[in-house]
């Protein structure tokens, strides 16, 4: 999930001169909220080429994985040839579901993150990865944040859901349940899968941005996949150095909406009361989903 360490953040930006790079983390440029000006002039014709590329190679994987919802939204992203500016895709959003994209330095803490979410707002990270970065990068970009996570907002129940979760991650770092509150994000947000009536189809960000794990999750013998399950999701341990060993597949963003509508204090009890699980288990009589035909 996007919230880390905590931070100590500065009030005053700093401007960047033209082709050159702010350093990852330089959280001097930050407001209290951790959001910044997304410095369009740090990006050099190479940030803009690696985009256009790194676009290119996942769109046209997309056909037959990626979820409709997913597909019909990505082009609100713009022309794939250039790094977006954030206030163009703000003020589409703003128009369909009423979010809009913020550009933060990094990874933020959780509280933060939960708070943007929360009046939705969905933090970006404004740097692009190296070129030697391009197929693995280990914190997110402005790739993945933007063509991962900003598609999705466009369908106004995955926005809702969003919201909802911004304003129930608040609540769970009083009740002290981030961690059980990150496996939801990360099973759902990042490395969800949607049955629907032609097979298995990606909605996690995770998948979406990634190069090889969007054909190994709907295609792969390896992995198991089981039909979600609130208290089940947060018992399970999750992978963050390989492809998922599990994935948690929803029937729609309704039944995912209202799974995680309720309060989840006695929810959060329930699931302490229970041993945490290793990723991959599969437990006796869940409902299991066979891999799409290659």
């Amino acid at each position: 999930m996007k919230g880390a360490k905590a931070v100590n953040a500065g009030v005053a930006p700093v401007t960047y001169g033209e082709g050159t790079r702010p350093p990852r983390g330089d959280y001097a440029r930050a407001r209290a909220d951790y959001t910044c000006e997304q410095d369009y002039a740090q990006y050099t014709a190479a940030d803009h080429d690696t985009y256009r590329r790194l676009y290119a190679r996942q769109v046209q994987q997309l056909p037959g994985k990626a979820c409709d919802e997913f597909i019909a939204a990505v082009a609100q992203l713009g022309a794939p040839e250039r790094i977006p500016h954030f206030d163009d895709i703000s003020e589409r959003l703003m128009q369909a579901t009423g979010w809009q994209v913020v550009s933060v330095p990094g990874l933020i803490p959780e509280e933060a993150f939960f708070a943007l979410l929360a009046s939705r707002k969905f933090p970006v990270t404004d740097w692009l990865r190296r070129p030697e970065e391009f197929d693995y990068i280990v914190e997110p970009d402005v790739f993945h944040d933007l063509f991962g996570h900003v598609p999705l907002l466009f369908n106004p129940v995955f926005a809702d859901y969003m919201q909802a979760y911004g304003a129930g991650g608040l609540k769970a770092s009083r009740l002290d349940a981030c961690e059980l509150l990150a496996r939801l994000y990360w099973y759902t947000v990042e490395f969800g899968l949607i049955a629907t009536p032609q097979g298995l189809r990606a909605y996690g960000a995770g998948i979406l941005s990634s190069a090889g794990e969007l054909t190994y999750s709907v295609t792969s013998n390896e992995p198991e996949r089981v039909a979600f399950d609130l208290r089940r999701l947060m018992r399970s341990k999750y992978k963050i150095d390989s492809y998922q060993a599990n994935y948690f597949v929803i029937d729609s963003f309704d039944q995912l909406f209202e799974a995680t509508a309720p309060d989840f204090t006695p929810i959060y009890r329930e699931v302490r009361a229970l041993p945490t699980m290793e990723a991959g288990l599969v437990l006796p009589g869940e409902r299991r989903f066979s891999p799409n035909a290659v």
